[in-house]
């Protein structure tokens, strides 16, 4: 019983948490769930009980599976849970769990709407990328390519790079990336 006390406890500040990392205030809640603001603020504080009746709206609102908010146990089904990131206006869908080492995820990036200049980055590590949908524009130092879907590049990531969509559609990618600069290696064994 102490370890249900505890998940319910914790619902809270999952919830308080959620809505500051996305910038929404509790009136904006409220008007999008129909929760009001009252139970939401009691909810985050811990004073109120969460219920199926309020998390369900709140997991649709958040676009996150209910599971998330109450930090289910894992049960050891085979079935992935994938929980988009959305930063710099791009969402990442991280496909490994290790911390450290190389990296897989798969990346959509929106169309661009600002129109100004791309501002290319360089930092640590090596990529390596595989364009599932749409057009990708990869700006690689002073180069300016369109990758179709299907098309593979890698790129030691010290060099100026920028990825963007190169039409009015997302582009989605498959992305491998190593934060120390390793490679992509494929290892087959002779037939």
């Amino acid at each position: 019983m102490d370890e249900l006390k505890d998940v319910l406890a914790a619902v809270g500040p999952k919830l308080r948490d959620l809505r500051r990392q996305r910038g929404i205030t509790l009136a904006e809640l409220s008007r999008s769930t129909g929760i009001s603001e009252s139970t939401l603020s009691r909810l985050e504080g811990g004073s109120r009980r969460p219920n199926l009746e309020l998390l369900l709206p709140l997991a649709h609102a958040y676009g996150v599976p209910l599971d998330e908010l109450v930090g289910a146990p894992h049960t050891g089904a085979p079935r992935v849970h994938l929980r988009p990131v959305h930063r710099l206006g791009m969402t990442f869908v991280p496909l490994s769990r290790r911390a450290g080492g190389m990296q897989a995820l798969k990346l959509v990036i929106p169309p661009r709407s600002d129109g100004g200049e791309p501002d290319l980055k360089s930092h640590e590590g090596y990529e390596w990328l595989y364009v599932l949908e749409g057009r990708l524009r990869l700006l690689l130092g002073e180069r300016d390519l369109v990758l179709k879907p299907g098309e593979v590049a890698e790129f030691d990531t010290h060099v100026p790079h920028w990825l963007g969509s190169a039409d009015a559609r997302p582009v989605e990618l498959l992305v491998l990336f190593g934060p120390q600069g390793e490679r992509a290696h494929l290892r087959a064994r002779p037939a």
